[in-house]
C-alpha cells in the first residue's frame, strides 16, 4: 500500500531547538515533500534486517521510490531476503556524509516482495529512470536487473513506511523530525 500523507513532528530533545546557538531558535521540522525528494534523489541506501537468531545484518542496496513506497531487490538466495523470509520489519536509511550540513533519513516498515506483474513492470521503469545507464546500458553495473526481477531470479521488495525519521544539519543546527504514517 502507498503511503499516506504523514503526520510531521520536530522532536526538540535531539533538536538545536534545546541548545542556545545561533539559528537554533528557528529550528522547524523538516517538511515530508523534501524529505520525499531527498528519497527520490538518493542513489545509495542501507537495509537493515533481522538474522533469525536475532542479529542485525546491515547491507548497501539500490532502491526507488515510487508511488508512496520504497523499493529494493536482492537475490532470493542472498541474507537479507532470508531474513526478511522470517521477520519482514527492516529499515532503509540514506542520507548525507557531513557533520554539519545534510539530511539522513530513515524509513521504518515491513518488506513486502512484489507479486504484481504490472506493479513490478512500474518498478522497472521507476529504477531505469532513477538509475539510468547504470541499468539501461550494456556497460551498466546493474544491466539486465529489469530481466532479472521479471524472471524471478531477485525478488523485489516493496516498503511502505511506518514511521520515517530525518536527521537536518544546517551548517551545524541540527533538527529531529518524525513522520508517522
Amino acid at each position: 500500500m502507498p503511503a499516506q500523507q504523514p503526520t510531521t513532528e520536530l522532536d526538540a530533545r535531539y533538536s538545536s531547538a534545546l541548545n542556545p546557538r545561533p539559528g537554533a531558535s528557528e529550528v522547524t521540522a523538516t517538511a515530508w515533500a523534501e524529505a520525499r525528494g531527498r528519497l527520490e534523489a538518493a542513489e545509495i541506501f542501507w537495509v537493515s534486517t533481522v538474522r533469525p537468531d536475532g542479529r542485525l545484518h546491515v547491507t548497501p542496496c539500490i532502491a526507488a521510490w515510487h508511488d508512496g513506497v520504497l523499493y529494493f531487490s536482492t537475490g532470493r538466495t542472498e541474507q537479507k531476503a532470508k531474513n526478511l523470509a522470517h521477520d519482514a520489519h527492516c529499515a532503509l536509511t540514506t542520507g548525507a556524509n557531513s557533520l554539519t550540513d545534510g539530511l539522513d533519513l530513515v524509513i521504518e516498515g515491513r518488506a513486502e516482495p512484489v507479486a504484481d506483474r504490472a506493479r513490478l513492470e512500474e518498478v522497472i521503469t521507476a529504477y531505469e529512470t532513477k538509475y539510468g545507464p547504470h541499468i539501461t546500458s550494456a556497460e551498466g553495473t546493474f544491466h539486465g536487473i529489469g530481466d532479472a526481477f521479471r524472471r524471478g531470479d531477485a525478488v523485489v521488495f516493496a516498503v511502505a513506511p511506518d514511521t520515517a525519521y530525518g536527521f537536518g544539519r544546517d551548517n551545524g543546527v541540527y533538527s529531529h523530525t518524525r513522520w508517522t504514517f
